[in-house]
């Protein structure tokens, strides 16, 4: 069983900070860290490997620091590690994103299983996984809580809003996972040191998987991010005390005043 987890290094949001002017994220002296859904991904790879006696490769796209994750992947139990790392990448959307990674699959070759975190905490669009199995035209099953691999195909327990759905699929599949599907764990010093000390990060440039450059970077990216902003808040809270009867005749109250509520 050979299976690709791609992960992402993105900035601490409990750090993150706006701009206001230029309404773009401060990323200067933030923290970074493994997408936490990601890292989820890669725990359940790394629990099928160990089941099925196979093989994990780590993959990522980023800046040369982004080689941070990667050695992280590695001490948690990746056999292998990428880094898609080239100019020609900087700006990508998730459409040119996922061209990208799916080139870089393809140069990989003779995989079972790839898997995401469901989104990123940067951009939380939840399209990168899917729009990776359209370009490899492989199925794909996202919201995953639990898998299982039996003989050829693939068990999903699919997270829904009011519960979940069983889904098998064939292999080679797909699959998003949820922060549901197993418990954060951390490397151990044994892991850490070879991580660092035995094992290498592979970087691929554009040219070394022979990338369409028409399709990637960010002028090929057909979508923009103009601004983002944290919302203004809208006015004063009111804090109530006394009672409880009296706070709740307070309440009905101001609602009247407000005319969001009628008296009948």
């Amino acid at each position: 069983m050979r299976i690709i987890v791609c992960i992402k290094q993105v900035p601490d949001t409990n750090e993150v900070k706006i701009d206001p002017k230029k309404g773009t994220l401060i990323r200067e002296g933030i923290p970074t860290i493994m997408n936490p859904e990601d890292k989820h991904a890669l725990l359940e790879a790394i629990e099928i490997k160990n089941k099925t006696k196979g093989k994990v490769i780590a993959l990522s796209m980023g800046p040369p620091q982004a080689e941070e994750v990667l050695r992280e992947a590695l001490a948690l139990g990746a056999d292998e590690a990428i880094l898609l790392c080239d100019r020609a990448f900087a700006g990508s959307d998730t459409w040119a994103t996922a061209n990208a990674l799916g080139t870089a699959i393809e140069k990989i070759g003779n995989y079972d299983l790839l898997l995401f975190g469901r989104q990123a905490i940067d951009g939380d669009t939840a399209q990168v996984g899917p729009q990776t199995a359209e370009f490899l035209s492989i199925p794909q099953i996202t919201y995953a809580r639990k898998i299982e691999i039996k003989d050829n195909s693939v068990i999903v327990e699919r997270q829904m809003e009011d519960g979940y759905e069983i889904i098998r699929g064939n292999l080679p599949c797909l699959i998003t996972c949820t922060s549901d599907i197993n418990e954060i764990e951390y490397p151990t010093l044994r892991g850490i040191k070879q991580a660092y000390r035995n094992k290498k990060v592979k970087v691929w440039s554009a040219d070394d998987i022979k990338a369409n450059k028409s399709k990637i970077g960010l002028l090929n990216s057909p979508t923009r991010v103009k601004r983002i902003f944290t919302p203004q808040p809208r006015g004063q809270g009111q804090l109530l005390r006394g009672p409880t009867k009296e706070v709740v005749k307070k309440i009905v109250n101001l609602l009247k005043e407000k005319e969001l509520i009628r008296a009948f």
